[in-house]
């Protein structure tokens, strides 16, 4: 439910002496320096907003400078051109991550902390990082591989996945992952569009406490692509085994040298992450090194207020872009702690035992995680010493007011704590955190710096205190330069372009308060969101349509009210066929093994046929939001519908669940 605008609950309030500590107003107070402005004293976020959208080229130009990323560049060569897509930035320059990450100290200070379900924390200096993505980087150059190819990783939230990441990236290749807790399947949607030339795989990962074996994916993996010159072994479940013909990764990392960086152009490709694949394969978005850095910069240093001496902690899925910018925290100096294994095990607040254990700084999750502590009872501020948290981030999903006190009741009433909504699309946040500005139940607080964010109604007019769709009307650094096989660019345009040529339509729900907080109360479009990792519903049809029992299905990501989330399947039986659990059990354990188990579906229903528009699309948002609870005659339009007696099966069930 919309806050009430009129008494906003304040569960934060930065103080004067406490703006002036962050580093967002001394960015402010440099800039206003250098350019004879004013923010305000204490500094106002909202009149720094107002400047850094309505001066974009002036904002990065400073962004670039403040941070050292490109010092020098006049405003008049920071953006040629603000079309959307194809806005060109910093023409002529250059920008390799690995480098600008290196800039960092080759010292005994932790890059890394390294914690696993089985494993004690274990601390990598930046000296030692250095060594190791060095030595991989070379490795890689005497495989043959060249700036523009791609190296895959099939690697859990491991140090070495950080080491792979940053060597290819050294030397102008283009990182790609997926969590090995993917079936082959799964994985080959997303590896077998691209290509890679180098495969890092593991051989296993550990779950609640348990070993799975992977070794039989990654010989599927490897005989389905062809492109694959050379695998290289990571041991985790196996030690001391190496596949025939595949390269163990001690060998890969054992000549520990200084890394060579290639020099690669502002907009040259640095990763292929995926979209959730709602219709047809998953899309390839390709982001570029320039773009990353100085969105992550801006990110890391002014909204979260990291840098040396931060110990930055997102729990994050190598699948999840959370993995990409947890690891993007290293360009800040900060350093990162990185976890493998199940965020409950051993018990629900072992993420909170995590944090107290390596003296984490910035602890990110998840909404669905901090809402399980709560509904569990847990008091983690009063069983750990978590002094040292200073901000708890979460994002993934709307977190509920009910969470947010929560946390300054059971974590602590002096951690900031932001929520955050970006996306995989951009690598970044478009709303966001700050701690200039209060922390007010179930809100977020604005949308981020060189953001121009708003809520769209339907005939693409603003609107202020009721939903809308959010959209992008200023580019930004970090929008996809294009994605992978997409040579003319339709599939971009469709994605984000329309129905509004040159305004980017991100597929949320958000409203803006008149007070100018934000609520995101979930998709607009059809896409599963499940624990912050969005999913494409192909995943899990490509699955059940391999079943003869089913005719056809529907699966559906519902946000709830209290900040819960129901995934269903809807099945279609084939002629004779029953909804036996037998059956059910079949279909999950073949999406878990195929898909992956985030991609298992929490009911399975039995139900007369699927609704689909007279294109043959599923009715996946209109079905939604009758479980949403919006009103039939608006949630769908029958006139489009195939067969719209089919519709009133589903407004039968989504009343029986009380929507």
């Amino acid at each position: 439910m919309p806050a009430d605008a009129s008494a906003p609950e304040v569960l934060w309030q930065p103080t004067p002496a406490s703006i002036a500590g962050t580093r967002m107003a001394a960015f402010a107070g440099w800039v206003a320096g250098r350019r004879g402005l004013s923010f305000g004293d204490p500094v106002d976020y909202d009149r720094l907003w107002r400047w850094s959208v309505e001066h974009l080229d002036q904002f990065w130009a400073d962004v670039a400078e403040w941070t050292g990323v490109l010092p020098g560049v006049p405003d008049e060569q920071v953006l040629a051109g603000r079309e959307m897509p194809g806005a060109v930035w910093f023409p002529g320059t250059s920008v390799n991550v690995a480098e600008q990450v290196f800039r960092q100290a080759a010292d005994d200070r932790p890059a890394l902390i390294a914690v696993a379900e089985d494993l004690e924390p274990e601390e990598i200096s930046w000296a030692a990082l250095r060594g190791q993505v060095g030595a991989f980087a070379a490795t890689l150059r005497r495989l043959g591989v060249r700036p523009g190819d791609r190296v895959a990783g099939y690697l859990p939230n491991v140090p070495e996945a950080m080491v792979a990441f940053l060597g290819a990236a050294s030397i102008g290749a283009v990182w790609s992952s997926c969590a090995p807790d993917f079936g082959t399947r799964a994985v080959l949607d997303r590896f077998a569009q691209i290509e890679p030339t180098v495969l890092v795989a593991v051989d296993g990962y550990r779950w609640n406490g348990r070993p799975h074996d992977r070794r039989d994916v990654v010989a599927e993996l490897r005989a389905a692509l062809p492109s694959v010159r050379t695998t290289i072994s990571l041991p985790r479940v196996f030690p001391g085994e190496t596949p025939e013909g595949a390269l163990a990764w001690a060998d890969a990392v054992a000549d520990e040298q200084e890394p060579e960086f290639e020099p690669t152009a502002f907009d040259a490709p640095l990763w292929i992450v995926y979209s959730s694949g709602t219709t047809g394969l998953p899309k390839g978005i390709v982001h570029g090194h320039g773009g990353v850095v100085l969105e992550q910069r801006k990110q890391a240093d002014l909204h979260m207020d990291i840098g040396p001496g931060d110990r930055f902690f997102w729990y994050a899925s190598t699948a999840w872009i959370m993995w990409n910018i947890s690891a993007s925290a290293l360009l800040s100096g900060a350093t990162v702690v990185v976890y493998d294994g199940a965020p409950t095990y051993p018990a629900v607040d072992a993420l909170f035992a995590l944090a107290a254990r390596t003296g984490i700084t910035f602890f990110g999750v998840s909404p669905g995680y901090l809402g399980a502590c709560e509904k569990a009872g847990e008091r983690p501020g009063e069983r750990y010493d978590l002094s040292a948290v200073r901000s708890v981030g979460v994002t993934g999903s709307p977190l509920p007011a009910s969470t947010f006190r929560w946390v300054y009741d059971a974590v602590g009433r002096d951690v900031f704590l932001g929520s955050l909504s970006g996306g995989t699309d951009v690598a970044t946040g478009f709303i966001g955190s700050t701690l200039l500005l209060p922390v007010t139940a179930g809100e977020l607080q604005r949308p981020m710096l060189a953001v121009a964010a708003a809520a769209w109604d339907e005939d693409g007019e603003p609107v202020t205190g009721e939903l809308g769709e959010l959209v992008i009307t200023e580019p930004m650094p970090s929008m996809p330069l294009y994605f992978w096989n997409d040579p003319d660019g339709a599939r971009y345009r469709a994605a984000y372009f329309e129905p509004w040529p040159g305004v980017w339509r991100h597929g949320d729900w958000l409203e803006i308060t008149d007070r100018g907080t934000c609520l995101i109360t979930g998709r607009s479009d059809s896409t599963l969101n499940r624990g912050g990792v969005r999913m494409g519903t192909a995943d899990i049809y490509a699955v059940v349509e391999a079943f003869g029992e089913v005719a056809d299905c529907v699966v559906l990501g519902v946000e709830l009210p209290d900040g819960g989330y129901w995934m269903p399947l809807f099945v279609q039986l084939a002629p004779g066929a029953e909804l036996t659990d037998e059956l059910i059990g079949r279909l999950r354990s073949a999406i878990r093994a195929e898909a992956s188990p985030r991609h298992v579906p929490d009911e399975v229903i039995a139900v007369p046929g699927v609704p689909h528009t007279r294109t043959g699309k599923r009715l996946e948002v209109p079905l939604k939001r009758l479980f949403q609870g919006i009103d039939p005659a608006k949630a769908v339009n029958t006139g489009t519908v195939d067969d719209a007696s089919l519709v009133e099966h589903y407004i039968a069930l989504a009343r029986e669940r009380g929507a």
